[in-house]
């Protein structure tokens, strides 16, 4: 009996051709160069490379806060110059207002967008209970721990609804354990709320537990070496861990990026 593949979904974004440079002591450096790549509808994809390739100069493209030398962005098949109001962008350093309250920072998104004041409380205060983080409404940034406030910056970012979310390393600057823990906190608000999601990061132990796909990038000039799907478990970034494929995909993108290990001798 033959089995039915889940169809593919629609390509939601396509980077095509992109190309940028910047300005260097002895001419212009090339970073990006042709890049391109896919992003489905509902997508999970993390992005992985060489320290310095334009990971992060990829997301200011999609921003729109950087514009592309060369190349084009592509949004449910039409082109577009930035994706400026379809993604919400969360980058390492939580950036929250330290002098407003909890509640005040997440409401921020709320008001940008327009809603009513009451209807703005009750949605942020739903956040909160849904994050874990009912009775810090008036707490400020600075009382919080670290993975407490990268749950409030999280929520922040997904308040305003979104299209698609850009992590840029979001959970790097955070013990193992506090990044477990956000990890599933990202993959139950990404389910709960429907998004589509591109992550960078350092970390293919993280790439390899949260993606349905990692793209691998090459040093400079940057282009994309491959784009690996990813079929592990996916009940919990631990549970991914615990499986047994799990291995061989974290091997295959070492090998991608070519990180060695030492052995120690005998």
């Amino acid at each position: 009996m033959s089995s039915l593949s889940s169809p593919t979904p629609p390509v939601q974004l396509s980077i095509r051709d992109v190309c940028k440079s910047f300005p260097g002591k002895a001419g212009a450096v090339q970073v990006l160069d042709g890049l391109s790549f896919d992003i489905y509808e509902k997508d999970f994809v993390s992005i992985i490379g060489p320290s310095g390739c334009g990971k992060s100069t990829i997301f200011n493209i999609i921003a729109g806060l950087l514009q592309a030398d060369r190349g084009q962005l592509v949004y449910r098949g039409e082109p577009v110059t930035s994706m400026r109001g379809r993604v919400g962008y969360m980058m390492q350093k939580d950036l929250l207002f330290p002098w407003r309250t909890v509640l005040e920072n997440v409401l921020l998104g709320l008001k940008i967008r327009g809603i009513a004041q009451d209807e703005a409380i009750d949605t942020a205060r739903e956040y909160l209970s849904t994050f874990g983080l009912s009775g810090f409404e008036k707490a400020y940034p600075q009382t919080l721990s670290g993975g407490m406030r990268q749950r409030v910056a999280l929520m922040r970012t997904l308040i305003m609804d979104p299209d698609i979310l850009l992590l840029d390393e979001p959970f790097s600057a955070l013990d193992y354990q506090t990044r477990l823990y956000l990890e599933s906190v990202l993959l139950e608000a990404v389910e709960t709320f429907h998004k589509t999601v591109i992550l960078v990061t350092h970390d293919v132990d993280e790439a390899v537990a949260l993606s349905k796909r990692v793209v691998a990038l090459s040093g400079r000039p940057t282009r994309v070496k491959n784009v690996h799907d990813i079929d592990i478990a996916r009940g919990s970034p631990i549970e991914a861990r615990a499986d047994r494929r799990f291995s061989e995909y974290f091997h295959t993108l070492c090998g991608e990026l070519d990180i060695q290990t030492r052995k120690k001798a005998a």
